[in-house]
């Protein structure tokens, strides 16, 4: 089952990808004219990257990538989605910025990776798209230098329960309980294509065990009740500008930031 949802996940990513980057959710232009793709989260959480070999793990069409690398950092992007890292490298080629990418599957990343950064960075629709978390973190913790560092950030999973939340109705589960397959014509960033794609649960626990069963050390889970993306859903902003995601009137988190050590 795993190379036949690997193949319909790449061809679903190639379909995104060829739609992605001239839209609102991607802004082309502001990206090549010097913008930061990085929210004031990732940025928290990832701290100071001058200097660092850093691996963008699953970097669809690299924004985040160009980012790093206009901190200072010697990054390198991975995907598996070919169309995604064709974009990537004319995007990178058209900010100035020197950025390697390698097509391959996160859960099996090659031995010419292995050891060689002092961080690796996952953001936002990230693990939904893996069967095999302890792979997952298996394969990207062999990337890390000892005294590396894991920095994934995510939708949190009570956040990919739900499908509106105003009325609140759920339609995703929260823990792992295998393949969910979708069709759709639309992507977060806008329309597409018809595609399928296969998704997967993971808990929060279920996340935090995988990371150290493959031998980190987790120094920091951090949930956040507010985010300055739209998370869709209907998710309301408020007047700061940021996103949240209430219920009765309490907010529940939205997004997780998990940071491990090797």
């Amino acid at each position: 089952m795993g190379e036949d949802v690997s193949r319909v996940n790449r061809a679903h990513w190639d379909v995104w990808a060829a739609a992605h980057g001239q839209d609102a959710y991607y802004d082309t232009e502001g990206l090549v004219a010097g913008a930061d793709s990085l929210t004031d989260v990732e940025r928290a959480v990832l701290g100071e990257v001058k200097g660092l070999d850093v691996l963008h793990v699953q970097c669809h069409i690299g924004f985040d990538a160009i980012s790093l690398a206009r901190s200072g950092a010697r990054v390198t992007g991975v995907d598996f989605s070919p169309v995604s890292l064709e974009k990537a490298r004319g995007l990178a080629e058209r900010c100035g910025v020197d950025v390697r990418f390698v097509e391959a599957d996160a859960t099996d990343l090659p031995e010419q990776l292995r050891g060689r950064f002092d961080l690796a960075y996952a953001a936002y629709g990230i693990l939904c798209w893996i069967a095999d978390v302890d792979a997952w973190m298996r394969s990207v913790a062999s990337t890390l230098r000892p005294g590396g560092r894991l920095v994934l950030v995510d939708f949190h999973p009570l956040l990919t329960m739900v499908e509106t939340v105003e009325p609140l109705a759920l339609d995703f589960p929260y823990a792992f309980d295998g393949p969910h397959e979708y069709t759709s014509s639309q992507s977060y960033a806008g329309e597409t294509e018809p595609t399928t794609s296969v998704e997967f649960a993971h808990s929060l626990g279920e996340i935090v065990t995988a990371a150290a069963t493959a031998g980190l050390r987790v120094t920091r889970l951090e949930e956040r009740l507010d985010a300055a993306l739209d998370l869709g859903r209907g998710t309301p902003v408020g007047p700061d500008g940021r996103y949240r995601f209430p219920v009765d009137g309490r907010h529940l988190p939205v997004l997780y930031a998990l940071v491990a050590t090797r």
